[in-house]
């Protein structure tokens, strides 16, 4: 079917009553999950640690490449627009909104992430190997020393860590996978006829985006788990932003199973998603509890507590 010229008969304009409130739903719960329990948390503690970057490169890019499958496979429901109204176009679209807004609320973090980057893993000091001599300059008194040699030996330089580099490269990665692959999705879109089913080129590139968007889901985790195994602690990750995105996933992909045009492409990396950040969620809990025992904040730091209850934990923790 030719979508070029798209007639009301073509396009389908029945009213989902079910479906619509669903994704109101999910819409609403991802900005409440997002916006105040992990985007204001960053914000509130000035600092990101305790994230991995390379969780948040691949959940970017998954997030990325799962919009971009649907925008191909919904492809269509955009041309209806030109024929129905605003109202039945937003409803078509509310699927293909649901999960932009995924996206772009986990990008958001990735921003935060490089803005409240710690200073103290941020920036280190350097010393410089003396000169190679024969002699010894710890023996040298202060008649004999050479105030050149010793200034040099002496000064240190400030430079960034390799971890602040590495967060640097990979948002600059984040950066240029989206601006590929939307230019490439769009200038297929626009140039290839527009079709029901699509072209074969852009079946093919959904495909891939969405099975590229499962790969990277299922790598997005395990080094954010193993970071946070490791520190055996939450960090800045947010045990509320956790708690309501992992039930909500098992709804979220149940809108986008029951949207039109969407296939398994375009949901299973939100059902992978959400499985692995249940794990997640399961060892931050598990550490929760273990700092609360420490007396210890989500980053490793003492919790301050009046003077004679410190005084009264003070032997038991010297004796530990």
């Amino acid at each position: 079917m030719d979508l070029q010229g798209a007639s009301h008969e073509q396009c389908s304009t029945t009213h989902d009553v079910p479906t619509l409130v669903l994704s109101l739903l999910l819409c609403t719960g991802l900005i409440i999950s997002y916006l105040p329990q992990q985007h204001l948390r960053i914000i509130t503690a000035k600092s990101s640690e305790g994230f991995s970057p390379w969780y948040l490169l691949l959940g970017a890019t998954s997030s990325a490449s799962g919009m971009l499958n649907l925008l191909i496979v919904q492809w269509p429901l955009f041309q209806c627009c030109r024929v129905i109204g605003g109202g039945r176009c937003f409803e078509s679209l509310l699927g293909f909104i649901q999960v932009t807004l995924q996206w772009l609320l986990f990008t958001i973090i990735l921003v935060l992430y490089l803005a409240y980057f710690p200073n103290h893993l941020k920036y280190q000091r350097v010393l410089p190997l003396a000169p190679s001599t024969d002699r010894d300059y710890g023996a040298l008194t202060s008649d004999d020393a050479d105030p050149e040699i010793e200034s040099t030996r002496l000064k240190a330089t400030v430079t960034t860590t390799p971890e602040w580099r590495l967060a640097v490269t990979l948002g600059i990665v984040v950066l240029l996978h989206l601006s590929l692959l939307f230019l490439l999705s769009i200038s297929l879109l626009l140039i290839l006829p527009t079709s029901a089913p699509p072209h074969r080129f852009l079946r093919y590139l959904a495909t891939f985006l969405g099975v590229s968007a499962t790969l990277l889901a299922v790598l997005q985790y395990a080094p954010q788990i193993h970071k946070t195994y490791r520190s055996k602690l939450v960090g800045a990750l947010s045990l509320g932003t956790m708690a309501i995105q992992v039930p909500g996933s098992v709804l979220f992909v149940l809108s986008l199973a029951l949207r039109p045009g969407t296939d398994w492409t375009s949901w299973l990396a939100y059902a992978v998603t959400g499985g692995m950040q249940g794990a997640l969620l399961v060892i931050c809990l598990f550490w929760k509890q273990r700092q609360k025992s420490l007396g210890i904040d989500d980053f490793g730091h003492p919790l301050i507590q009046n003077a004679d209850e410190q005084d009264e934990r003070r032997p038991l923790i010297n004796g530990d």
